[in-house]
């Protein structure tokens, strides 16, 4: 205690330095954040309010992708922390079958060792090693990050208890008929040997070839021509098919037809499946290797030859090139059948090619013994949550694509031929008869229980599709499978918010949907906030094979993890591409560096016992209600999920209205001291910013939060959990008359830029005012715009400078500084401007169709442009006139 003690004394009694280190800041707060336990969660009488992570795979090192998910979970986590809710982040790992396996089994070939030549038991001993050796790298770079998440909650995919609750899940699927074993044909990936689910595979569009082979009329010297893309599958060939109605073919009914290179002979049948239009309208029939050939063969009864091992290798049934890559085989089949005068044409081909999705391997059609999940029944209440709002999709565009999913969903093949997973709970006697059951005592019993032996009895080999453990995991976390009714289940189940990339919106996001209804009844989660792709500034997906994908442990190293927060955020509205250049991260730093800058400013200040002025409280006023103003529109955005427009409203009003404006109003006089009521004035405000910014910028505000200026702050007064801004009434009558002054002060200063006049010029300002009282703003016009003379008249200044701001005339007397033809020069270029503008306008309100349909506040904004520029006109014609 006395440690954390003396730590704190440290942190409250540093002077603020000329530079913020944000490397010594993340470090110092997230250790300091992580002792005092301001992640932690436990249920209490708070509203809870959660989020589980998606579990990154075991396999996985931090990328820009995770940057950009992770940094929206814990900008929402963060706020909801603030705003007095009991937030609980869950961070895990995914175990990640297919990923993981072929890590483990590349580095047992990098030791000599293969994995055929060693058992189950000691293959998983290996795996478990590099996965306590690697698996937490991820996890430690989004300590890096600033990630809030509840650490000691912490789970892997294949923890026990999570393990068991899959297991259990199986079980119950199972005996509720969801889940069957059968023969089908699945996507096979030839690299990590295993079945895919469609799901698993994309689709990719790949320059092929296609080949027109000759294939003999038995007793003929008659043959037909087949198109294919895959010659290397002829040998498996059961049947060439026609359509009944083709009149090309009618001669060849009840043929026969050689096999080129093998001569086996194989009937022609009909089906009016075949394309008459495609390729040669004859189609080869190769039921193990197409799954349309299949289902036709199982119309036919047509002999299946699979002539593949699963490594994509033929085999002995190709009867030729056995032992040859596919690929290769390919090629050599084609050469052969050249010189055996068999090929017709060869053409370039552009076809859809599947691969997988782990492996990048290209996917083989394969009959295959396997376990499936039947998902008609269970799809219909994950798509009712959505099409119902009770969960919402963010953006709603993507309820179109999910509701075409779940409407076309396929029964799901849910087992993998590998070790690393969780090994499916069936169990098979000597006969190869299976049981279900959880432990091999179970197992015997059921085996005895319906008069069967269990001799020989021996487990399943295949191990559950890794979505299949993922898609419990907002339950499992808390233990909600296998217990409950327990205290965290039931206080912080269903969560809220679930942030995830739209790529998995059916892979994981519809399955825990799924899972979630059939335990509980309900949806575990409210809303699914989908992120966009992060890109590069060419729109190429970022990845490392492109080599345009940066380091971000990299980037927070050289712009601080606060700026490189920050410029994600900026431009990465939900379900839309971020475009990522690396000069977000700088203007993110830039941004950094300006509230650490206004800061060093506030605290350089001296203070006096003077009562504040009027300007000063006057700029007070407008500073709260400007605040207030923006906090509502902050919380829109925040309530539609739009985080990047939230994050630049706080931006405009931290940098414009605070640092820009506000402080420049009541900044003292180069050694003068401000006044003791205007500085405690400001000190509020900055905390109130402070507060605001800390979601999106959780190190540097903690930093200043501490600051002495502030007082001497307990253990417990972090910025973390200072309490966030609310809502408050603001006066939209001074913040407009705050706007038409900002216009008069910015105008002033454009005349001093085009007349190339120093700063340190004072010039009279005389205002012809029509809309609002300048009196009370006087002093800051004065101020902000080195005005040596301000007054107020009725009438036009003949031969001034002048312009408006808002309804208001504004003169700028020049006497001998003004270059009269420059000046006429000037305003005539911009009574130009003003006469096409207003052109362009008219155009729009004289369209009736655009008056009719636009809403009335547009038509009326339209028509407020048009009285503007007429009255700039008319008043810049009257100065041209004046300058005769």
């Amino acid at each position: 205690m006395l440690i954390f003690v003396f730590f704190y004394f440290l942190l409250t009694k540093m002077s603020i330095a000329k530079t913020y280190n944000p490397k010594e800041a993340e470090e110092k707060w997230y250790s300091y954040w992580m002792n005092n336990g301001f992640f932690r969660s436990t249920p209490d009488e708070r509203e809870p309010y959660t989020i589980v992570m998606p579990p990154p795979n075991v396999t996985g090192v931090l990328h820009m992708g995770h940057m950009l998910n992770n940094t929206i979970q814990d900008v929402l986590i963060r706020r909801a922390r603030m705003q007095g809710k009991n937030a609980c982040w869950v961070p895990g790992t995914d175990h990640a079958s297919i990923a993981t396996e072929a890590k483990v089994v590349a580095m047992l070939k990098e030791q000599g060792i293969d994995k055929k030549s060693i058992s189950r038991e000691d293959f998983l001993k290996y795996a478990w090693e590099w996965k306590e050796k690697y698996g937490g790298i991820i996890l430690k770079q989004l300590e890096k990050l600033g990630a809030s998440c509840d650490w000691e909650r912490t789970k892997f995919t294949m923890d026990p208890d999570l393990s068991e609750a899959v297991l259990d899940t199986f079980i119950k699927f199972y005996k509720e008929g969801y889940i069957y074993r059968g023969v089908r044909m699945v996507n096979w990936d030839p690299q990590g040997k295993t079945a895919l689910s469609d799901e698993e595979v994309i689709r990719k569009e790949v320059n092929q070839k296609l080949y027109y082979i000759r294939y003999q009329v038995k007793d003929s010297d008659q043959y037909v021509v087949i198109a294919t893309t895959r010659p290397e599958t002829i040998m498996a060939d059961s049947a060439i098919c026609i359509n009944p109605n083709d009149e090309r073919y009618q001669h060849l009914k009840g043929k026969t037809i050689l096999v080129p290179l093998v001569n086996r002979e194989i009937p022609i049948i009909e089906d009016e499946y075949v394309d008459m239009e495609f390729g040669t309208g004859c189609l080869k029939v190769t039921p193990a290797h197409d799954l349309n050939d299949y289902e036709l063969g199982q119309k036919h009864n047509l002999e299946v030859i699979d002539i593949l091992h699963d490594d994509g290798t033929l085999n002995e049934k190709a009867i030729i090139l056995i032992g040859e890559d596919r690929f290769i085989a390919r090629k050599k089949v084609a050469k052969l059948l050249e010189e055996a005068d068999q090929i017709e044409k060869i053409d370039d081909y552009k076809s859809q090619v599947g691969f997988s999705e782990r492996t990048d391997a290209a996917i083989e059609p394969k009959l295959s013994m396997q376990w499936f999940c039947k998902m008609d029944e269970l799809a219909k209440p994950a798509l009712d949550y959505v099409l119902s709002g009770e969960v919402n999709l963010i953006p709603d565009k993507f309820t179109a694509s999910y509701k075409h999913w779940m409407e076309n969903v396929k029964d799901w093949c849910i087992s993998r031929q590998l070790w690393w997973g969780q090994r499916i709970p069936a169990w098979y006697n000597d006969k190869n008869e299976w049981v279900v059951a959880k432990t091999e005592e179970e197992a015997i019993q059921e085996f005895t229980s319906h008069g069967k032996s269990a001799a020989g009895i021996r487990q399943e080999d295949d191990v559950l599709d890794t979505w299949f453990s993922s898609g419990l995991w907002p339950m499992s976390v808390f233990d909600g499978v296998r217990n409950p009714e327990n205290q965290d289940f039931n206080y912080y189940y269903p969560t809220n918010d679930l942030v995830t990339a739209p790529e998995i919106l059916f892979f994981w996001v519809a399955r825990m949907m799924i899972m979630g209804h059939n335990y509980t009844g309900k949806a575990p989660f409210k809303n699914v906030y989908l992120t966009g792709i992060v890109r590069d500034k060419l729109g190429r997906k970022m990845s490392k094979s492109l080599g345009n994908s940066p380091d971000p442990i990299e980037l927070m190293e050289q712009y601080g993890t606060d700026g490189v927060r920050v410029g994600m955020l900026l431009s990465s509205p939900a379900g839309n591409d971020l475009m990522f250049d690396v000069s977000y991260c700088e203007q993110g730093r830039n941004f950094a560096n300006k509230i650490w800058n206004a800061f060093r400013l506030v605290k350089g200040w001296e203070i006096s016992n003077e009562p504040a002025p009027e300007a000063d409280k006057t700029s007070a006023a407008w500073f709260e209600s400007r605040f207030n103003q923006a906090l509502v529109e902050i919380e829109e955005h925040f309530a539609s999920y739009r985080l990047s427009d939230a994050l630049m409203a706080t931006y405009k009003l931290i940098w414009d209205d605070f640092c820009a404006w506000y402080l420049e109003l009541i900044k003292p006089a180069y050694g003068s001291p401000i006044p003791a009521g205007t500085f405690e004035t400001v000190k509020t405000f900055f905390q109130r910013v402070l507060t605001l910014a800390h979601p999106f910028m959780p190190f540097l505000t903690e930093e200043l939060w501490h600051d002495e200026l502030f007082g001497t702050r307990e253990a417990k007064d972090c910025c973390i959990v200072a309490e966030y801004p609310k809502t408050a009434a603001f006066d939209e009558t001074l913040i407009k008359e705050f706007n038409t002054v900002k216009q008069v002060i910015s105008e002033v200063r454009n005349v001093r830029n085009t007349k190339q006049i120093s700063p340190k010029v004072a010039l009279p300002l005389a205002i012809n005012a029509n809309d609002i009282d300048f009196r009370k703003y006087q002093d800051s016009i004065i101020k902000l715009a080195n005005i040596s003379e301000l007054t107020f008249v009725k009438e036009k200044i003949a031969g001034a400078v002048s312009f408006l701001a808002g309804r208001d005339e504004c003169y700028i007397t020049m006497e001998n500084n003004i270059d009269v033809d420059t000046e006429r020069e000037r305003i005539s270029k911009e009574i130009e401007y003003l006469r096409g503008f207003l052109i362009s306008v008219d155009k729009k309100l004289s369209n009736e169709r655009f008056v009719q349909n636009a809403k009335p506040e547009v038509v009326q904004n339209e028509q407020n442009k048009k009285d503007d520029a007429q009255a700039k006109i008319k008043i810049l014609e009257e100065s041209l006139a004046n300058l005769g």
